[in-house]
C-alpha cells in the first residue's frame, strides 16, 4: 500500500492536541509497519525534531499556505504526484474533490453543535477554523470511506447527528506520549528555572476556546484561595501573559492575581515535568472528545480533577475528581480535597496509574494500520467486482456477434 497521512501543521512550533495526536500515530506506526510506504504531507516549518526517517517512511515537504487552500488545492495534488492508495486525514476536514479513497479522523464535531463554543471569547484563528469545519465536514463525511473518532462518547454524539455513517464510524482512543511513562526527574532544577517555578503549585492549561472553560477554572481558584490561609500559587501552560483576565470577564482580586502565573507555551518535552511537581492538575472542560492531559496527568502521578461531562468519564472513571464543569464551586471543593487528604490524593494517584494501563499508543496505531488493511482489500475488491462485469459484458456482446 501507497498510504497517505495528512500532517499539515506539524512542523509548526508550537503543536497541540490534534498535531499530538497524529505525531505519535505516525511515530507508532514507524515501530509496526515495514512493508508499506507512508507518505506524510506537511507544511513546511521548522519544528522538524520530532521525526526519525526510516526506509519505508517519506516526507512531503510543500510549500506553505493558508489552511484551507493547502487542504483544498495543495494536498490533493500531492496526494495524485505520489500515487497514494489511501490518504488518511488526521484533523476532522479534509480535501472535498478528491477521488482517492479516504479515512478521516473525526475527533469530535464541537463546531456543529452550536455556537455555545464559538463565542466572542475565541481567537480570529479559532473563529475562521470553526467556520471551516462547519462548511467542510457535512460534506466530507459523505464521501469518506472509513471514519475514526477518538471516545464512545464521540462516537454517540456523531451517531446522533448522522445515523447513516454507523458502518463506517470506529472508536479508536488517544493515549499520552510515551515520554510520561518515564519521568527523568532529575530534569526538574532545570525546567523549574526555565519557567521560574514555585515550590509548590497547582497546574493547570490557561486557553481561550470557549469549551475550555478557562472563565470557571478561575472563578474555582478565586473560591479556594479566598478560603484558605495558605494558597498555593496557579501555575497556567499555554496561553501567554496579558490582558487575559478581561477577556474572560472574571473579576481577580489583587491578592488572588499575585498568585496566578501564565508561564506560555511548554514544550511537549518538559511538559511531563510540569505536571510530576504539581501538587494537583485541573482539566475542567465543558465539553471534550477525549482529554489526553487526564492520562497526561495520571501517568504523572498527579491527583486530577476533571469534568463529568461528555468523554472524560470515559475516559477517567474513578481515576479522578470529577465536577460539575459550571459550578466553580464544586471545583473549588475538589481543590480543598485533595490538598486536605492526602488519603484521598494517593487513592487518585495509585487508581490513576491503574487506568493508563487501558491506554497504548502501540495499540492504538495497530488499530489504525488494520483499518488501512481492510479498505484496502474492499478497493481491490471492488476493483475486480468492476473489471469482472467489464469481461462479463464484453464475451457477452461477443457471444451475441457470434450467433448474428
Amino acid at each position: 500500500m501507497r498510504i497517505g497521512i495528512e500532517g499539515q501543521r506539524l512542523f509548526r512550533l508550537e503543536k497541540h492536541g490534534m498535531d499530538i495526536v497524529a505525531i505519535e500515530l505516525i511515530k507508532h506506526l514507524q515501530q509496526i509497519d515495514v512493508e508499506n510506504q507512508y507518505f506524510i504531507f506537511v507544511k513546511d516549518g521548522t519544528d522538524d525534531d520530532w521525526y526519525t526517517p526510516s526506509r519505508n517512511f517519506h516526507l512531503i515537504r510543500t510549500k506553505k499556505a493558508p489552511y484551507h487552500i493547502w487542504e483544498q488545492l495543495i494536498l490533493p495534488r500531492e496526494v495524485m504526484r505520489y500515487k497514494i492508495d489511501i490518504l488518511h486525514c488526521t484533523s476532522n476536514t479534509a480535501p472535498l474533490w478528491i477521488t482517492t479513497p479516504l479515512i478521516l479522523t473525526l475527533h469530535d464535531i464541537i463546531y456543529l453543535e452550536n455556537f455555545r463554543f464559538v463565542s466572542y471569547q475565541s481567537t480570529a484563528y479559532q473563529l475562521v477554523g470553526n467556520f471551516y469545519r462547519r462548511w467542510v465536514v457535512p460534506s466530507i463525511l459523505k464521501k469518506t470511506a472509513k471514519i475514526i473518532t477518538v471516545s464512545n462518547s464521540e462516537k454517540e454524539i456523531i451517531l446522533n447527528r448522522y445515523p447513516h455513517l454507523n458502518y463506517k464510524l470506529f472508536v479508536i482512543y488517544n493515549s499520552m506520549a510515551d515520554d510520561f511513562l518515564e519521568i527523568d526527574k532529575s530534569r526538574y532544577p532545570i525546567i523549574k528555572r526555565r519557567y521560574q517555578l514555585p515550590n509548590e503549585y497547582i497546574f493547570s492549561l490557561g486557553n481561550t476556546s470557549p469549551k475550555k472553560n478557562f472563565p470557571n477554572v478561575l472563578r474555582a481558584y478565586v473560591i479556594y484561595h479566598q478560603s484558605t490561609p495558605n494558597p498555593l500559587p496557579l501555575i497556567l501552560a499555554d496561553e501567554p501573559p496579558g490582558d487575559i483576565f478581561k477577556l474572560m470577564s472574571v473579576h481577580i482580586p489583587d491578592v488572588v492575581a499575585k498568585d496566578i502565573r501564565f508561564i506560555g507555551y511548554v514544550k511537549n518535552t518538559d511538559m511531563p515535568l510540569l505536571y510530576a511537581f504539581s501538587k494537583l492538575f485541573i482539566y475542567a472542560s465543558l465539553r471534550e472528545s477525549f482529554g489526553i492531559p487526564i492520562l497526561e496527568g495520571m501517568a504523572a502521578g498527579t491527583p486530577v480533577i476533571t469534568s463529568n461531562t461528555s468523554s472524560m468519564p470515559e475516559i477517567a472513571r474513578d481515576a479522578a475528581s470529577l465536577v460539575d464543569p459550571e459550578k466553580p464551586e464544586e471545583i473549588a471543593a475538589a481543590i480543598h480535597r485533595i490538598l486536605k487528604n492526602q488519603i484521598y490524593a494517593n487513592k487518585l494517584i495509585i487508581a490513576g496509574k491503574s487506568r493508563i494501563e487501558h491506554f497504548a499508543w502501540i495499540i492504538s496505531a495497530a488499530k489504525v494500520l488494520e483499518l488501512y488493511k481492510v479498505l484496502f482489500s474492499e478497493i481491490k475488491e471492488r476493483k475486480s467486482n468492476r473489471f469482472m462485469r467489464k469481461l462479463e459484458k464484453f464475451y457477452g456482446k461477443h457471444k451475441a456477434k457470434k450467433k448474428s
